[in-house]
C-alpha cells in the first residue's frame, strides 16, 4: 500500500520509524553502550538534531535512567549529565501529569518539583563548565517553567542559548509555551515572539511552525467546552499558509530531524480549522507519520490523525 493512500488505517508515532538512523541510538541505550551513545551525539553537528536525539533517550526510553546515572558516575561528561537531567525532568513531569494546575495535587507538585530540582542542579553544573552547551540551556527552559521561576528567568535562559544558537527551534518552541496565557503570558507576546523568530531565521527554516503552534494554542484556549471556531477564520488560515510558505513550502527548506513535527503542526492547524484542501499537501508529505500533538488535544491521537488525514485527502 502506498503511504499516501486515502484508506491508510494506521498512524506511525514511533520516532525511530520516522527517522530510521535513531534506531542505532535506541539500540545503544538499551544495550547500556555509552561509547556508542556518545559517538552518535558527536556525529550530529546540528544542535536541533541533537535535541531530537536527546528527546528519544530521555522520553522514549523509560529504562534509560539507571544507565544514565552510571554514565554520569563513570564519565561525568556534559552530555551524560544533560541526558540524565532530561530524564529526571520527564520523570517529574509524568508525576505532575498534563492536567492544569487545579487538577494536580499538592503531593504531585512536591514530587514534580523535587525531580526538577535534581535536574536543575545537574544542568547548572553543565552550563558553568560549558556556557555555550545548547542542550543544557534548552532543558533549563523547561525546569524554569516547571519550577515557576517566571517568564523573565525563562527568557534570560533562552537569550543565553540564543547568543550561540540563534535559531534553535526546540528552544523556541519551549519559550513559546512559557509566553502563552496558560503559563502566565499574553497572546501579544506569544504571537510576537513567533513572528520575530520566523522573520529573523533564514527562509526555509523550521521557524514557521511557531506561528502554526501559536494559532493552535490560541484555538485550544478557546476550546474548553469542545473544539472552537478560532482556526476556521480566513485570516488565521492565511497567516498559517504564509508561515508555511516561509518554511516547509519554501525551496530552501531542509527537513532534518524536525520535518515530521513541522508538517504535523501545519496539517493540524489547517485541518482542525476545517481547511482540508489546504492541509492535504502536508498530510501527503507525512504519509503515516504522526506526532502526539496536536492530534492528542482532542481524544485519541491516532483516531484524530487518521480522521483529519482522510478528510483532507478526500478534498485535496
Amino acid at each position: 500500500m502506498s503511504p499516501t493512500a486515502p484508506d491508510l488505517i494506521r498512524a506511525e508515532f514511533d520516532l525511530c520509524r520516522q527517522i530510521p538512523s535513531l534506531m542505532d541510538l535506541r539500540t545503544a541505550v538499551r544495550g547500556n553502550d555509552w561509547d556508542t551513545v556518545e559517538a552518535y551525539f558527536d556525529f550530529l553537528d546540528d544542535e536541533e538534531e541533537r535535541a531530537v536525539a536527546a528527546h528519544l533517550v530521555s522520553d522514549d526510553l523509560s529504562s534509560s535512567e539507571r544507565f544514565l546515572e552510571r554514565a554520569v558516575a563513570d564519565h561525568g561528561s556534559p552530555l551524560a549529565r544533560t541526558l540524565l537531567a532530561a530524564r529526571y525532568i520527564n520523570v517529574g513531569w509524568a508525576i505532575r501529569s498534563s492536567y492544569t494546575a487545579e487538577h494536580v495535587s499538592r503531593e504531585q507538585f512536591q514530587e514534580f518539583h523535587a525531580w526538577l530540582r535534581r535536574a536543575e542542579r545537574l544542568l547548572i553544573g553543565v552550563c558553568a563548565d560549558e556556557p555555550a552547551y545548547a542542550l543544557a540551556w534548552m532543558y533549563r527552559l523547561t525546569t524554569a517553567r516547571g519550577l515557576e521561576l517566571g517568564a523573565s528567568e525563562v527568557r534570560r535562559r533562552y537569550d543565553r542559548l540564543a547568543e550561540h544558537h540563534p535559531h534553535h527551534i526546540q528552544a523556541q518552541l519551549l519559550l513559546l509555551q512559557q509566553l502563552c496565557p496558560k503559563w502566565g503570558g499574553r497572546w501579544e507576546d506569544t504571537f510576537g515572539f513567533a513572528r520575530e523568530c520566523m522573520a529573523a531565521a533564514p527562509a526555509g527554516s523550521h521557524a514557521g511552525r511557531l506561528v502554526a503552534q501559536a494559532h493552535l494554542e490560541r484555538w485550544l484556549d478557546d476550546s474548553d467546552d469542545g473544539p472552537g471556531d478560532y482556526l476556521r477564520a480566513t485570516e488565521v488560515r492565511d497567516d498559517i499558509l504564509a508561515a508555511a510558505d516561509r518554511s516547509v513550502r519554501h525551496p530552501g527548506y531542509r527537513p532534518g530531524f524536525h520535518w515530521v513535527g513541522d508538517h504535523n503542526d501545519f496539517a493540524g492547524a489547517l485541518s482542525l480549522g476545517g481547511h482540508y484542501r489546504e492541509a492535504a499537501p502536508y498530510f501527503r508529505t507525512l504519509g503515516d507519520k504522526a506526532t502526539e500533538y496536536p492530534w492528542g488535544y482532542w481524544g485519541d491521537q491516532e483516531v484524530q490523525f487518521l480522521k483529519h488525514r482522510r478528510r483532507a485527502m478526500a478534498k485535496g
